[in-house]
């Protein structure tokens, strides 16, 4: 790949040539339009214009995957059609764009999913030179400043969210996090829905939480990490993230999607912070196969923001995504996006997850560079929450060394009670 430009790999459906439909999109994408216009000189299109590196013929499908007016003022839905699925690769200038990530969004996607041509398409993925990856932020902490804050080493990191979602007190928060703390939790976030609500507003929760939080580590010398959620405007959360700093906190956490490029690039710039990516509202952009993002696609774009942690759901969980799914996201983040750099970033494991999933994930990832959360794992175990603490780390410890979950149950009482109460679930 050259060093001057990026490439975006796309999956299309149209029933015309994929080739044209690629010359299109490449077109559309850079310095052309539906016709050449004025100043359009051969000098400019060399310079600017997105190439495209091959096209790959897949499957044909039964029928359209998504309508299409510009098809239907045609006539096209009228008469039989080849709908043709493909993919291309599409090379662009990285000076088209800078370090500029809104535009560099705009570029990969933008428009396209509008193209009159298609009656799918979805960005499947990117790559770009070192150089240009530089170029934008990195994380702050990723995973080895993550353990370096938490002290967690050789396991991945034990967390768990504050349940009810929303409807506690400032004070009930605070209380609740001391609990979890006193647990042996690595790592408590709030939930997404939570942020600032007028029953508990977030300055008086994180000052309640991390009064319980510095208690304990002046207790035991341990820091547990807490993500509080600081969504808001672009000033609101430059605020909230000082004052987390104020009271000796070391995480925050953004709902990406709704926040925004910018607005996370911003936070990133400002806050020394470990930033905790939520991926809330990602399921809109991908569960239909020929619309929108892949995951791998989408995590290339948010840590071109400089995000600490993502979130990738979790094994035999609670949401619509297949295990492979969430396997191969995991896998992303654990990938520098470019040779020679390490800008891997936390996976976040979570949903549904408890002792009897360990397992099935240890298999598949292979890495114990993780964050493992569980609510009800933790929070419901029928001993307690400690107990709920407890069973993760004998079923991680167990994996990592060979063993069966049940072996280990005969001498580990809290994973035993685990699988003997949410195994029947």
């Amino acid at each position: 790949m050259s060093p001057n430009r990026f490439e975006a790999t796309y999956l299309i459906e149209t029933p015309l040539d994929p080739a044209h439909v690629a010359e299109v999109l490449a077109g559309e994408q850079s310095c052309g339009t539906f016709t050449r216009v004025e100043g359009e000189t051969d000098a400019l299109r060399e310079r600017a214009r997105a190439t495209v590196e091959s096209v790959e013929l897949l499957d044909v499908a039964p029928a359209p995957s998504l309508p299409n007016g510009w098809m239907q003022r045609r006539g096209m839905f009228d008469t039989p059609q080849t709908w043709q699925r493909a993919r291309l690769r599409v090379s662009f200038p990285c000076d088209n764009i800078g370090p500029n990530l809104p535009t560099l969004a705009a570029t990969v996607s933008g428009n396209l999913y509008d193209l009159g041509e298609v009656t799918g398409l979805r960005l499947e993925s990117m790559k770009l030179p070192a150089e240009y990856r530089r170029q934008f932020d990195m994380p702050r902490h990723g995973i080895t400043g993550t353990r370096a804050v938490t002290g967690v080493q050789g396991r991945p990191l034990i967390g768990t969210i504050i349940k009810p979602n929303v409807g506690l007190s400032a004070e009930e928060t605070g209380d609740l996090a001391g609990r979890l703390c006193a647990a042996g939790v690595d790592f408590i976030k709030d939930d997404e829905v939570c942020a600032n609500p007028v029953h508990a507003p977030l300055a008086d929760r994180v000052r309640s939480v991390m009064r319980r939080v510095r208690a304990h580590q002046d207790k035991t010398g341990k820091l547990v990490m807490v993500a509080f959620n600081i969504t808001d405007e672009t000033d609101a959360m430059r605020r909230h993230a000082d004052l987390i700093a104020a009271e000796g906190g070391s995480c925050i956490m953004v709902s990406l999607n709704w926040a925004g490029y910018s607005a996370v690039q911003t936070l990133r710039r400002h806050s020394p912070l470990a930033l905790h990516g939520h991926r809330n509202g990602y399921g809109a952009l991908s569960r239909h196969p020929l619309l929108g993002f892949s995951f791998n696609a989408w995590q290339t774009l948010w840590r071109l923001a400089g995000v600490d942690h993502m979130h990738v759901h979790g094994l035999q969980g609670k949401f619509s995504q297949t295990d492979e799914e969430v396997i191969a996201s995991a896998h992303d983040t654990l990938a520098p996006l470019c040779e020679g750099l390490d800008d891997r970033v936390l996976p976040a494991f979570s949903n549904g997850q408890w002792a009897g999933t360990v397992p099935a994930t240890w298999d598949s990832i292979q890495s114990n560079d993780l964050l493992f959360m569980s609510g009800g794992g933790i929070l419901a175990h029928p001993d307690g929450a400690a107990a709920g603490v407890a069973s993760l780390q004998q079923a991680w410890d167990a994996v990592q060394k060979g063993e069966t979950l049940a072996e280990r149950a005969v001498h580990a009482p809290e994973l035993r009670r685990a699988i003997d109460f949410f195994g029947k679930k």
